[in-house]
């Protein structure tokens, strides 16, 4: 029996559906061997196709089996169609061949005209390394990445598999700065590394970094995969950044988006062929109604080459650390998930799954592991499907983690819709505790997708306009020392019961006021909201460096006390009338108070095991903007009861304390 059913028994009526599933997979990997003698080898088109350096010069290669006619043009043969034609074989792949002395050198311009039933037109190469945007007409041309000086690693000694506690610092470098425009690779390398060091990261995500046509798409409506955005530098500006980050004893994961692609005709894929089906699926499946982008078909084999080999690429070219996958719930059903609830193991497993997308989710999870078998690999995965995070021999898909994306909507729908009296405790755990056994989590308070415009950021819905006005020390403001409490309390609760990972977007450590918004027409093409203002943060006379702190003393908790690597929160104690929650983890007791006013002396509960107990971490403590109501040099001896151990302890409201056996 497969081990996803050993651990579910529910999913026994499935057995012919899983075994299915992995055949399918497994039928193609041995294809795939066969053929090519490794999928390591069937994932290296980037190395054969696109821009090759020869010993006369480049090649250029490209696959379009439906174009008529095609040549490469630039800056280089004064965009002549006629002075590089190129010609095709039988397997549709167009090749031409540039000597020395013909000018195709680094920074060259470069296109492919090509003639198909749609016309003539220019188009970006498919496996284009570097594109920039002209600033007077705004037209995206390909160029020639190959330096005469190349980029010298010195990352060697970085160990990924050290990383036993991933906490992750979600960022994006274009809004990485506190200047009103786009910040670039080297500015995050230079200011913002050192940031994340000092609080304690050990993983950075970094957001949209495939060119992308429009920056407000975030970096999810991606023309070139292949290319670093050049708005934030060249593609050795951003292997500085990976490098520098490994010096520092930090992973970078790629936030990476294979599950749709712009629908940009200049910039993109889309028709690149003239046959409307080259790398997407052809008519209504093809389009994504909700994205307003183009669907790939993983079915075919060159689409499902071009998407490994970019994995590789990044992993090998970039030193990246493994990959969060945008988009999965999309990419794994017909119906994208749109309107759809998963309410039953049919929809998991029965019609409306593209089991195409899903056998091409577990070849990129098996050669990921294959280059780097500690690399991290996240689902963004909405619907719940059993065995994502499960090895693809035990009948999983083979991620690592699953983002706990019910975790952030809770708390929204929390603080949008209840006062905190009316929070249940029993929810909150209920909704931080439920997840698949064996499955691996990244628990989150809030990412990016919570701090966009159109909704409010954790300390915006706590706090409002009030952070305007009354964040200065000494100005005492109801709001604001909610806000605070409240703010400590989520990230900790979230943090210790939530999952195997953790997860913050950058500036919510803070409490970034404020939402995101990206420079488009409705704010007359602004990059207000498009920054992060660490002068708040740095200026000690305003009190959101307590709530930095408070991030750097729980970070620093999780990794010394390996609480991120331990087995799930155990459920000590739910008490609904005082809004208390206690539970342990990783042998530390943590306890919750969210009652607005309800402090409780001698508050009794039991305890796993006899003896003397101390404080590790006070959210109340003045360094963090509390009020300082624990005297944490008090010890609690355990005392024994009816029904085990037991200690007494002050449980101030809203209040989270973390304690721990000596």
């Amino acid at each position: 029996m497969l081990q996803i059913i050993q651990d579910d028994p529910w999913l026994a009526p499935y057995e012919h559906d899983i075994h299915t599933r992995y055949d399918y997979y497994k039928s193609e990997l041995d294809r795939i061997s066969d053929e090519y003698g490794s999928l390591l080898k069937f994932a290296n088109r980037h190395q054969e196709l696109g821009f090759q350096i020869t010993k006369m010069g480049f090649s250029y290669k490209e696959w379009a089996p439906q174009a008529q006619a095609m040549a490469l043009v630039g800056g280089f043969n004064n965009w002549d169609e006629n002075a590089h034609p190129m010609k095709k074989d039988e397997n549709g792949i167009w090749h031409v061949e540039i000597s020395d002395d013909e000018g195709l050198e680094n920074l060259a311009q470069v296109k492919v005209r090509v003639t198909a039933a749609n016309g003539k037109h220019d188009r970006i190469p498919a496996y284009i390394k570097y594109a920039i945007q002209n600033t007077e007409n705004y037209d995206f041309t390909g160029r020639i990445w190959s330096p005469k000086k190349e980029f010298k690693w010195t990352d060697s000694q970085f160990d990924l598999s050290a990383i036993k506690n991933p906490v992750i610092y979600e960022a994006h470098p274009g809004m990485a700065q506190e200047k009103e425009g786009v910040g670039t690779f080297k500015e995050f390398e230079e200011n913002i590394l050192p940031r994340i060091k000092s609080l304690g990261y050990n993983c950075i995500q970094l957001m949209a970094v495939a060119e992308h046509p429009y920056y407000g798409s975030f970096g999810y409506h991606v023309a070139n995969f292949y290319a670093p955005s050049s708005r934030f530098g060249t593609p050795d500006d951003l292997k500085s950044l990976v490098n520098t980050a490994h010096k520092m004893g930090i992973a970078v994961i790629m936030d990476v988006v294979h599950s749709h692609s712009v629908k940009n005709f200049s910039e993109g894929l889309n028709d690149f062929d003239g046959s409307g089906s080259q790398y997407f699926h052809h008519g209504g499946r093809g389009y994504h109604t909700g994205w307003d982008s183009k669907l790939f078909n993983y079915g075919k084999e060159e689409v499902s080459r071009f998407l490994l080999s970019n994995l590789k690429y990044w992993l090998e070219d970039f030193h990246f650390d493994g990959f969060r996958f945008d988009g999965v719930t999309s990419m794994l059903y017909h119906h994208h998930g749109e309107g759809v609830s998963f309410d039953h193991y049919d929809k998991y497993f029965k019609d409306g799954v593209d089991w195409d997308a899903v056998r091409y989710l577990q070849l990129a999870n098996t050669l990921i592991h294959e280059i780097k078998p500690h690399a991290f690999s996240i689902a963004e995965d909405m619907s719940g499907m059993p065995g994502m995070c499960q090895p693809i021999e035990a009948g999983g898909l083979g991620f690592d983690y699953r983002l706990g994306m019910g975790i952030p909507d809770n708390w929204i729908k929390w603080l949008k819709h209840k006062q905190d009296e009316e929070w249940s405790m029993q929810e909150i755990w209920n909704v931080l505790s439920n997840r698949r056994y064996g499955e691996k989590t990244v628990a989150y308070a809030e990412s990016h997708d919570q701090a966009m415009v159109g909704d409010k950021t954790l300390a915006f819905w706590l706090m409002d306009k009030e952070m305007y006005w009354h964040m200065a020390k000494g100005d005492d403001n109801l709001i604001i020392d909610r806000g605070i409490s409240l703010h400590k309390m989520i990230r900790l609760v979230t943090a210790a019961a939530g999952g195997e990972a953790y997860l913050n977007f950058i500036g919510n450590e803070f409490g970034h006021p404020e939402w995101m918004d990206f420079p488009r027409e409705g704010n007359n093409w602004s990059y207000k909201y498009a920054r992060r203002q660490w002068s708040l943060v740095d200026n000690q006379e305003l009190k959101y460096h307590f709530l930095n702190d408070f991030e750097k003393a729980m970070l620093a908790l999780l990794k010394n006390e390996n609480v991120l690597e331990a087995s799930p929160a155990n459920l000590l104690n739910i008490d609904e009338t005082n809004k208390v929650l206690i539970f342990e983890r990783s042998n530390l007791i943590f306890v919750f108070n969210f009652h607005p006013n309800n402090s409780v002396p001698d508050y009794e509960f039991w305890v796993p095991s006899a003896g003397m107990y101390q404080y590790l971490l006070n959210s109340d403590d003045a360094r963090f903007g509390g009020h300082k109501r624990i005297d944490e040099s008090t010890v609690h001896e355990s005392f024994k009861k009816e029904g085990g151990d037991f200690i007494k302890i002050y449980c101030v409201n809203r209040t989270a304390l973390v304690i721990k056996r000596k």
